[in-house]
């Protein structure tokens, strides 16, 4: 990608929690960046061009060269970027703690994001379903955490990165599934206070209310009552 802009852009979608993963990585490192909101339903050139394999945000263009990804994004983030100004690396050096982090990172992507989509799109016994399986994946993080200030005990590192963005989704999870986070995972919703007192947390999540309002939104668009 000769002749493309120098430095850090990040192709990026408002409410994605995938997006605000890098941000809060680019952020924890103290990283300048350029923002280039994407229009979604009207992908432009340099998102088709970027990645052409998934067409997907997040993307992260460093020096024009195309990192696609979330998880990988932050992890490339981490490797390329050590030590910036004293900023503590994300992935911990312990080769066990990084594979810890590195499984808990994923156990979201594979768990949650569709777990809650089915949660507010569906309707009825599937919908039912989809609840039982979001409490059986916020209590699994909930044991995971444990008494731990962070995932990776006392420092906010990667796993951290990957799953604070959830939170903002939390609310929209209890409306359309009808319990209450705290009650069910006092010490996940602890630890997610404890992320949002965080500069580079607080600065980059959607308020749960505006994540809320978009959920809204989508159902009228799908024709979901």
């Amino acid at each position: 990608m000769a002749g493309e802009k120098k430095g850090l852009q990040l192709l990026d979608f408002w409410v994605s929690p995938f997006g605000q993963r890098c941000r809060i990585a680019l952020s924890e490192k103290g990283l300048p960046y350029e923002y280039l909101e994407q229009d979604l339903g009207n992908k432009s050139e340099l998102l088709l061009r970027s990645n052409p394999v998934h067409k997907k945000i997040p993307v992260l263009l460093h020096d024009g060269r195309p990192v696609c990804e979330s998880l990988i994004i932050v992890q490339y983030i981490d490797e390329a970027f050590p030590g910036k100004d004293g900023k503590p690396a994300l992935l911990p050096a312990d080769p066990y703690a990084r594979a810890q982090a590195r499984f808990w990172a994923d156990y979201v992507d594979k768990k949650l994001y569709d777990c809650g989509t089915r949660l507010w799109k569906l309707k009825g016994e599937a919908q039912q379903q989809a609840r039982k399986e979001m409490l059986e994946i916020l209590r699994t993080l909930d044991g995971a955490l444990g008494d731990g200030k962070f995932f990776g005990g006392e420092a906010f590192g990667f796993a951290d990165v990957a799953i604070a963005p959830f939170t903002a989704w939390f609310l929209t999870y209890e409306r359309h599934g009808e319990f209450s986070v705290e009650e069910e995972c006092p010490r996940l919703v602890a630890w997610a206070k404890r992320c949002g007192e965080r500069e580079s947390v607080a600065k980059n999540l959607t308020p749960p209310e505006k994540v809320y309002e978009f959920i809204c939104g989508m159902k009228k668009r799908f024709g979901i009552e």
